[in-house]
């Protein structure tokens, strides 16, 4: 392990929720949850004004409508997010090229790497400087933390949390860990914690005291040796620029079971098609299709079928998902269907006719203990005028949808840079009304001291503070 604190971890704060706050004047301070908004929905993250009330990622929108019943409901606007995630990981790049991005609002930095840091100061005026880069350019807030590993720079930043900086001097792990849940490491979810709490370790000072033999004979070799190393503040791993693919997929989860065999099939070619394009989009071909499949009992069947070669053709990748629908029982129900492609390459193989080797399997769902929130298929209401995303009115201008149904849509006319902005109801079908795309967060061109332009293109307005 180095001995300097100079990787760092960002992660970006309550990233969709605040994306929301900074382009809506009428809900920063207010509590806004963003998700999937039918009867199945699951909250994608929230603000922090939600989160007093006992709203968290993941949680059932039901539930989070009952904790929090005043919040505002917005289905995510997931391009906003990935354009504005895109000019965070430029920042990211300035300081170095060693970034391992983790997700959209997450990643790691190696600063030697950049020559951006070598040493505790050093380190801590890089950190400063990018949570000010950030703030200037999204308009947005970020939690830095920085360690010697990075294991201990992510803790850092959950310690910083939010629009905080904490950096953890080299020498002061042991004593920083010790007093620690057993939860703050990374790998340790509820049932590896109950499992540690049943043996009487609640803390990671436990863990080390413990020993590395006693994690072994409660948690296996491999589990038991990661988790002592962990505790002792050890962590060799390098951050790594590319991180590979192994599988690219796509599901939706629908507000009502569909019991239409044909309905079934129809969503199954569409998810195919959905899979297909970001797998285009990335640049990558794959061997093997997968089908998953969520009946009205919530039991959950894989199903997989390994091509003669790699393929990023549509009708291939639908064939293949059709033939493995197939071999599924329906009845009673679906309430998810995902289609999914591994086996990744990034070349393609043209002689694909026959493509099939036969080789169809059945594995066992795994459901994970954390993970992304998939982008959900939206109810009829939703589908055409989603709460939260952009329209615009022939004569009032831009503005955002606060809800819709009885073939009416109320519509907040404001953009990120004026003040709160009237409310006025519509048909669904005004023609005077249109789905419009959003607006930058700040200024078109924001520059630096120096004078370099950094801001992102297009719009207007001011940069600002946004609060969450």
């Amino acid at each position: 392990m180095r001995t300097a604190p100079t990787i760092l971890h960002l992660d970006m704060d309550a990233f969709f929720a605040s994306v929301e706050q900074a382009s809506k004047p009428s809900l920063r301070g207010k509590a806004v949850v963003v998700g999937g908004l039918g009867p199945r929905g699951v909250v994608a993250t929230c603000s922090y004004e939600a989160r007093v009330f006992g709203v968290h990622s993941a949680m059932p929108m039901g539930q989070a409508r009952r904790l929090a019943p005043h919040a505002a409901y917005l289905v995510p606007r997931f391009e906003l997010y990935r354009s504005i995630s895109e000019q965070v990981m430029r920042l990211l790049r300035e300081l170095s090229p060693l970034v391992e991005p983790l997700s959209l609002d997450e990643a790691f930095v190696d600063l030697e790497a950049g020559q951006a840091a070598r040493d505790a100061d050093s380190a801590r005026l890089a950190g400063v400087k990018l949570r000010a880069d950030i703030r200037t350019v999204t308009g947005l807030t970020g939690s830095v933390g920085l360690a010697a590993s990075k294991m201990l720079a992510k803790i850092a930043s959950e310690e910083a949390k939010p629009d905080g900086l904490v950096l953890i001097p080299p020498g002061t792990e042991r004593a920083m860990l010790e007093p620690m849940t057993v939860r703050t490491l990374p790998g340790v979810g509820p049932a590896t914690g109950d499992h540690l709490r049943r043996a009487g370790i609640t803390t990671v000072g436990e863990i080390a005291e413990a020993g590395e033999d006693e994690l072994v004979r409660l948690l296996g070799k491999a589990h038991g040796h990661a988790l002592y190393a962990m505790a002792l503040a050890r962590d060799e791993r390098p951050v790594v620029a590319e991180r590979e693919t192994k599988s690219v997929s796509v599901e939706d989860t629908y507000d009502v079971d569909i019991h239409d065999r044909v309905r079934v099939g129809v969503e199954v070619g569409r998810l195919a098609d959905r899979c297909v394009g970001r797998l285009r989009a990335s640049g990558l071909s794959g061997r093997t299709i997968v089908l998953k499949v969520r009946r009205y009992d919530f039991s959950t069947l894989t199903r997989s079928e390994t091509l003669r070669g790699p393929t990023d053709d549509p009708a291939v990748v639908r064939e293949a998902a059709a033939r493995l629908l197939d071999s599924v029982d329906t009845t009673g129900g679906v309430r998810l269907l995902g289609v999914g492609v591994s086996g990744l390459a990034d070349y393609t193989q043209e002689d694909l006719f026959a493509q099939a080797a036969g080789d169809v399997s059945e594995e066992p769902a795994e459901e994970p203990e954390a993970g992304p929130v998939e982008e959900q298929a939206p109810s009829p209401a939703e589908r055409r005028w989603p709460a939260g995303h952009d329209v615009r009115h022939a004569e009032l201008g831009h503005g955002w949808v606060q809800g819709s149904g009885l073939g009416r849509v109320t519509v907040r006319f404001e953009t990120p840079y004026s003040e709160v902005g009237r409310v006025r109801t519509f048909p669904v079908d005004d023609p005077e009304l249109a789905p419009a795309d959003p607006l930058p967060l700040v200024s078109p061109v924001v520059r630096r001291p120096g004078g370099e332009p950094v801001g992102p293109p297009g719009g207007g307005g001011s940069a600002r503070r946004v609060a969450g």
